[in-house]
């Protein structure tokens, strides 16, 4: 981890509460008189229901109501029932079909809501669920993207699925030309917390929520418009989350219905799902296939690269990534094109995953760079920096900041890439090959509109507020770190208040944006602070008295000139002097229009070491270092926290991860923690992380741009070229699993 005696790295400042059991999580709050329910998912992955018994469960002790499509209570900003049932004809989908949970008796999916049970404790809720039966008239699912690709659409949007420059032809035409496919399979959030929501409507038109979101202001918004009530009305509570990953990126159809039901029962209640829940009701990364086709001259110029995905989607509601976005733009070429298509299948709807699309983008990409370096004999990063570019060839504008190569020459020697081999397969420690893989991420650097209030009090305490939701990164520590850095008040005074909708409104945490949207209004309330202090100083009769407010410095809570140190205040005896118990600062922040004349990413290096026994096909990752370049680090342990954290769901992406659905069915066959594999502590090795820690100019006052999904995106990649480079085999579908391995060593 990168040192900065400057910006020395601090504890999580919640980290005390979440190791104690003191933080509390949506599920963690009781309410007087709560309820509970139970969700009943479908059996089959596409027909109809033609038969529901309820009445056993609704008979059982404790039961307050068994809700399905035929007693669903109504939610009035969601559209008429769909597909022409009893209730009458629906209105035109926006796709080839509509979801509205439990509106219906048919089918679109394994696992989709068909009752939800409420009781008066979880116990009941479940036995309850249990009872629950249906009769299906089915149909065959289908659920195999492979069998139907052919049939993909382009998504709407001004390029329709297509980008082009140049010739649409010169990746085949090239002197040196490479064509492959590549597979990433569906894969699942699965954090440690589950999903769920606790709503308590505290009167007619008004509402209290608990939620797993990453957005308490989505939310907020989401159910005032399904209910039609004023989103003043309605109170949203999320302080702290075990994991999001995307997953709470969106308010699920089960959280509205959950609302509803409360608003019928007059009563708080509580939805937790299960596990086999967590793969069909809050999304997944999608089951996409890619190809590139890449052509280069002999010298190693990139000539033209053709980059074409095709993902699933529901049949009810098409979801769209950005696969095919960084092929566009990180390499010099003159002639690119990309074709992004979406196939609508029986499945639930997929949503974003750590990475996004770049993800999955970045597997294609860089193992086709790493292929096309093999073939022109030449290093993979010497291959990277001669196609390496100063700016922006999709949109023609300069980066805000791009110090790439020096996170290649900083990754390189910290895994000792020098002792790589050219040829593959030609290293071994004992039964063991060896072999080194690299490969480049990116991501968008965003700032978006935010609020913060500051409020520091004449005792010399900090107040910072915002509604943003911590979901894990350690938002709380870096807040609290800008609010230092600008007014000088010590660590353990700060308090950071977040979570909540009552607080200052802030954006959705996800795509690596909220250090610089939130921070910026941080950092902006608390300067308005430091001048309103400084003005005051300048006025005063003490030491500081006839001084211009340019000449003034403020640190340690002390101001003072900043030529003569010796002449200073303390900011408490100046606000008591002035009859101040408190200076609160409210501040809107958004980035200027300099901000539209450059591009704005983040980039990361992955360095892998990888052992391969060539009899069992086992891959272990032995050592792994992962660059950051993404501008000022405002938070350096939680910083290199987030780093470890992605390259933990790197290696788990290119190694184990894998949602296997029977075709035949339409169902998981691994819908739980034992048989889909995520990275434990036995797969991951010591990481090593290193940040360039410069500034971007532009962005924001913090100079700090995004880093949370660069952690991941490019990771896969630099472990299946490093498998090659062991082996000589190349494995172009993840997970890399032994079987694959040993069928390709065979």
């Amino acid at each position: 981890m990168t040192k900065d005696a400057k910006n020395p790295p601090i504890d999580r400042v919640d980290g005390r509460l979440k190791v104690t059991g003191g933080a509390t999580y949506f599920a963690d709050f009781e309410l007087p008189n709560m309820a509970y329910c139970v969700i009943v998912g479908s059996e089959i992955g596409r027909g109809r229901i033609t038969g529901l018994e309820t009445k056993r469960a609704q008979g059982a002790p404790g039961v307050l109501g068994v809700f399905t499509h035929q007693n669903m209570p109504p939610i009035p900003g969601w559209d008429a029932p769909v597909g022409g049932e009893a209730d009458g004809p629906a209105p035109k989908p926006k796709t080839e079909e509509t979801y509205r949970i439990l509106s219906s008796p048919k089918i679109l999916f394994d696992g989709q809501p068909i009752a939800i049970v409420v009781a008066d404790t979880i116990e009941r809720a479940t036995y309850a669920a249990s009872l629950v039966k249906a009769i299906y008239s089915k149909q065959a699912a289908r659920t195999d993207l492979q069998k139907h690709v052919a049939e993909g659409l382009a998504p709407k949007g001004a390029e329709g699925g297509n980008y082009s420059r140049g010739q649409a032809d010169a990746s085949q035409t090239a002197p040196v030309t490479l064509e492959a496919n590549y597979t990433i399979p569906i894969e699942v959030h699965n954090p440690m917390e589950l999903h769920g929501i606790l709503a308590h409507w505290t009167g007619s038109d008004t509402l209290m929520i608990y939620a797993k979101t990453q957005g308490v202001n989505a939310t907020q918004q989401a159910m005032a418009q399904a209910f039609k009530i004023d989103p003043k009305n309605i109170h949203v509570h999320t302080e702290f989350m075990g994991g999001g990953f995307g997953m709470g990126l969106r308010t699920w159809p089960q959280e509205t219905a959950v609302v509803a039901i409360a608003r019928k029962i007059g009563r708080p209640l509580k939805l937790v799902v299960n596990r086999s829940q967590m793969f069909t009701l809050v999304g997944h990364r999608p089951y996409t296939v890619q190809t590139i086709q890449m052509g280069a001259d002999k010298d190693g110029k990139l000539v033209g690269i053709a980059h074409a995905a095709t993902a699933e989607t529901a049949s009810y509601e098409d979801f769209t990534e950005a696969t095919v976005n960084m092929t566009k733009f990180m390499y010099a070429c003159p002639n690119v094109s990309t074709r992004y298509r979406l196939v609508r299948l029986d499945r639930s709807v997929p949503i974003w995953m750590r990475g996004p699309g770049e993800a999955t983008g970045a597997f294609a990409l860089e193992s086709a760079m790493d292929e096309m370096a093999h073939k022109l004999n030449l290093d993979p990063i010497e291959f990277r920096l001669r196609n390496y570019t100063e700016t922006d060839p999709e949109h023609n504008r300069p980066y805000s900041s791009k110090h790439l190569k020096e996170a290649y020459q900083k990754g390189a020697e910290a895994i000792g890439w020098s002792s790589r081999k050219g040829e593959p397969g030609s290293l071994r420690e004992g039964n063991w090959l060896i072999g080194y893989g690299m490969s480049t991420g990116v991501f968008n650097a965003f700032r978006w509109e935010a609020s913060a209030r500051a409020l520091l009090k004449a005792d010399g305490t900090l107040t910072v507020q915002s509604a943003v939701t911590d979901i894990g990164p350690g938002t709380g520590t870096a807040l609290t770190m800008i609010a230092h850095n600008v007014l000088g008040v010590p660590i353990d005074k700060i308090k950071v208040e977040y979570g909540d909708t009552l607080l200052p409104k802030a954006p959705t945490q996800g795509g690596s944006a909220i250090v610089s949207a939130v921070g910026s209004a941080v950092f902006d309330a608390c300067t308005a602070i430091k001048q309103e202090l400084i003005e005051l100083a300048s006025k005063d009769a003490g030491a500081l008295a006839g001084r211009q407010a340019n000449e003034l410095t403020l640190a340690d809570g002390m101001l003072s000139v900043e030529k003569e140190p010796a002449k200073k205040v303390s900011v408490t005896n100046l606000m008591r002097t002035n009859n101040l118990t408190v200076i609160d600062k409210t501040k809107d922040s958004k980035g200027g229009p300099d901000i539209q004349k450059y591009s704005m990413y983040s980039f990361s290096v992955h360095f892998v070491q990888v052992r391969v026994n060539p009899v069992t096909g086992v891959v272990r990752v032995a050592k792994a270092v992962s660059v950051a370049d993404s501008g000022r680090i405002v938070s350096p342990k939680t910083a290199a926290s987030q780093m470890i954290g992605g390259v933990t769901g790197g290696i788990g992406m290119a190694l184990t991860e894998e949602a296997v659905i029977d075709h035949r069915f339409g169902r998981f066959v691994n819908n739980n923690l034992a048989d889909y594999h995520v990275a434990v502590h036995a797969d991951v090795p010591a990481i090593e992380t290193i940040f360039i820690d410069k500034p971007d100019p532009i962005i924001n006052p913090m100079g700090a741009k995004g880093m949370g999904e660069i952690a991941l995106i490019g990771f896969a990649g630099a472990v299946a070229n490093a498998v090659f480079n062991a082996t000589g085999q190349r494995i172009r579908d993840l997970p890399i699993t032994p079987d694959k391995v040993m069928q390709k060593l065979v």
